[in-house]
């Protein structure tokens, strides 16, 4: 199995952050459009609903993959079938047929939850460990000028001095080396469940490179049309 690489912290960031309001997005686009779309369709109303549903959710899986390939440096090929040549109704019903239409709806469903516990882990993260650091600048401005935990009536850990509040701070450091790991590998996983729900099957990687391979050896054949020709005896 191929190993993931580690995306940079400058990426896997902003990238974590973002996937929460862009799984309500897409969690809303699809229920929504599906929900209004399915039970409408009987009657050719929910139809052109229905088209925006497919025609919407190709576009959010591509400003995913995007995303990925952007902030979390990993591509993820598009997959699409290509659409038949013949009439409009043709072409939307292959988009309709292709297996890949469908993993994108799990994608974007799957995106909101995802999303809702990686932003949730990096804030954590992220919020403790840089708390920790500035707590030797900032305690001093706090109500009675320290800082209680868990509260100022009941006080476990009192700091009300630089000297108290360095060793904290040495934590917070730590900390701050356990996030940034944790931010990376965060990422990497998100890669991966792009690559598995976004990105091609082994079995359309089989289809793509027989069809590659059916082209080439056509091309050749029109290219040379006497070596397709047999030799007489």
């Amino acid at each position: 199995m191929e190993r993931t690489q580690l995306p940079r912290l400058g990426g896997a960031l902003p990238f974590l952050l973002l996937s929460l309001p862009l799984g309500i997005v897409g969690f809303v686009f699809v229920v929504t459009t599906a929900s209004v779309g399915a039970p409408t369709a009987l009657v050719w109303v929910g139809i052109p609903v229905l088209m925006l549903l497919l025609a919407g959710t190709r576009g959010l899986a591509d400003l995913e993959r995007a995303r990925v390939r952007g902030m979390l440096t990993s591509a993820v090929p598009r997959p699409y079938r290509p659409l038949p040549q013949g009439p409009v109704r043709s072409r939307w019903l292959a988009r309709a047929r292709d297996a890949q239409t469908w993993r994108d709806v799990v994608y974007l469903i799957l995106l909101l939850p995802v999303g809702i516990a990686e932003f949730a882990l990096v804030v954590v993260f992220w919020s403790v460990s840089l708390g920790l650091i500035a707590l030797p600048v900032y305690y001093r401005f706090l109500p009675e000028g320290l800082y209680a935990f868990p509260s100022h009536d009941l006080r476990w850990i009192t700091v009300d001095s630089v000297p108290t509040a360095l060793p904290w701070m040495a934590l917070g450091a730590l900390l701050a080396w356990v996030s940034v790991a944790v931010t990376r590998r965060l990422g990497a996983g998100h890669a991966l469940l792009a690559r598995a729900l976004l990105g091609p099957t082994a079995r359309r990687m089989r289809e793509a490179e027989e069809s590659a391979g059916s082209a080439a050896d056509g091309a050749a054949t029109t290219a040379d049309p006497a070596a397709a020709r047999p030799v007489a005896g």
